[in-house]
């Protein structure tokens, strides 16, 4: 299945919450954190609002190094999640809007843990607290 963008990237603010998670949960890989965030985004009732910051950040990775072993995976929850929005699984652009929406709305959700994550533990807690019944 082929990914709906090659690069994946994060807003200047998404990046200082992320510089906040690694340093929280010692969890040093971009990429890492970013599948917590997309997963705990798609987890959520509702569709993410569009995108407030438009200022891009330095942080980017290739589609691979983002989704790393569980690309299919990622891919197959994120378009399930598109239809399930009324959107159009098959318009990569529409796609990647919502990838991008569902990211900074994950990255946002988890550094809202602030200091009281401090740990892998305190990360799957936080991401066990799933609103809206999904």
């Amino acid at each position: 299945m082929t990914p709906p963008t090659k690069t994946v990237r994060v807003s200047a603010e998404a990046r200082d919450q992320l510089i906040r998670l690694k340093r929280f949960t010692r969890i040093d890989q971009w990429n890492i954190l970013c599948r917590w965030a997309l997963c705990r985004s798609l987890a959520e009732a509702t569709r993410p609002s569009a995108l407030h910051s438009k200022e891009m950040s330095n942080i980017e990775m290739s589609w691979p190094v983002f989704a790393g072993a569980l690309s299919e995976v990622l891919l197959l929850l994120l378009r399930q999640r598109c239809v399930e929005d009324g959107i159009d699984p098959k318009d990569d652009k529409a796609v990647a809007e919502e990838l991008s929406r569902h990211l900074h709305r994950g990255i946002a959700t988890l550094a809202s843990g602030g200091e009281a994550l401090r740990s892998i533990e305190d990360l799957l807690a936080l991401t066990n607290e799933v609103g809206g019944g999904r």
